[in-house]
């Protein structure tokens, strides 16, 4: 068993020297935030601090692990419950703020309609942005609102468009700002042909991307009950007096920590390959 330890150290060792051999590349600065906070802001809850997340990932998890221990009576089981648990907050958040991502992303191609309309009756650039604050999708209306404020508060319509797009961090918006902003600096009379082929673009990509996602959902639920089947049938198990009893021992924790490391691996795995590719930002 020693030569075992002295080994992976060993191991371990050689791979961080491999490592350090190698330069990393600096992180952009995006990358540097908060990304509990930006997390948060996405999923709908900005005005709550960011502490909050980690707060609740550990209160769970002492609640899970001392539930499953009493009931079970093995400690490794309540570990893994633990773990599940701390990880359930976030993987909740995240969904959230993918579903709300989805349905702002389907209300695009009418931004850029309302746009088009009021840039065809006559409307400044300016006015016909703030005045989606009023006819804009209603997920969208709060930020074009602070625009809108921003906007007669400096009368900068450049920055307070681009601040606008930091606070949106969305791929569609940053051509529409850049299309916008060009409009604005050399000007040009084919923007409201050019929204009409953004328009039309936007909603043949999100029919597309609609089409794939619904061949992929198949997959990708059975992968996930694929995950999940074994740990149903391991809480089954855990109703029955004595029918965990195998797993307190050193060898039935070792399975244990191997089948939830195994399932972690699998799922992480199964969401890398079944993800679609996102469009990136213009302007990040």
């Amino acid at each position: 068993m020693s030569g075992t330890v002295v080994g992976a150290v060993f191991g371990c060792g050689v791979f961080c020297v491999w490592w350090s051999c190698w330069p990393r590349p600096a992180r952009p600065v995006r990358e540097r935030r908060h990304r509990v906070a930006d997390l948060l802001r996405h999923a709908g809850f900005p005005a709550v601090p960011p502490v909050v997340l980690p707060l609740a990932s550990v209160l769970l998890a002492l609640l899970a692990f001392v539930a499953t221990a009493a009931v079970s009576g093995v400690v490794v089981l309540g570990l893994c419950a633990a773990v599940a648990a701390a990880w359930a907050p976030a993987a909740l958040l995240r969904r959230r703020a993918a579903v709300r991502t989805s349905a702002r992303s389907a209300q695009w191609p009418d931004v850029v309609d309302q746009l088009a309309s009021s840039v065809r009756a006559g409307m400044s650039l300016p006015d016909g942005v703030c005045a989606l604050a009023q006819r804009g999708p209603e997920l969208l209306r709060p930020e074009f609102a602070v625009f809108a404020a921003g906007y007669r508060a400096s009368g900068n319509f450049e920055g307070e468009l681009r601040a606008l797009a930091g606070r949106l961090a969305d791929p569609v918006f940053d051509r529409l700002a850049a299309a916008l902003r060009m409009t604005r600096q050399v000007g040009g009379s084919d923007l409201g042909r050019t929204l009409r082929t953004l328009s039309g673009y936007l909603r043949e990509d999100a029919r597309t991307r609609g089409e794939l996602l619904a061949r992929q959902s198949w997959t990708v639920s059975a992968a996930r009950l694929a995950v999940a089947a074994p740990w149903i049938v391991l809480a089954l198990l855990a109703s029955r007096p004595g029918a965990l009893d195998a797993y307190s021992t050193a060898t039935g924790a070792f399975v244990l920590l191997g089948g939830g490391a195994a399932s972690a691996l699998a799922y992480r795995l199964m969401l890398h390959w079944a993800r679609l590719p996102q469009p990136r930002r213009v302007f990040a």
